[in-house]
């Protein structure tokens, strides 16, 4: 099975974090992915260890956003 993304945030130099889950192992992780001039390798890091690291980020103010999305969604009846 193929790994499903979704784009966290992207910098004005190109950086990527998407947030990723592997559907086979249901693992969920973070990717930083530099851009292409600074030359570097994509890194993964687990959501526990993503949050705490910096924190303060566009990329971690985005992910909280979106957990706070699912405490706002509907439970069905």
């Amino acid at each position: 099975m193929s790994l499903k993304a979704r784009e966290l945030y992207r910098s004005t130099n190109g950086a990527r974090w998407p947030l990723i889950r592997d559907p086979g192992s249901e693992r969920v992780f973070g990717r930083h992915e530099p851009n292409l001039s600074f030359g570097g390798r994509s890194s993964d890091i687990s959501i526990g260890d993503f949050l705490p690291r910096g924190g303060h980020g566009p990329e971690h103010q985005e992910l909280l956003r979106l957990i706070g999305t699912l405490v706002d969604r509907e439970e069905p009846a």
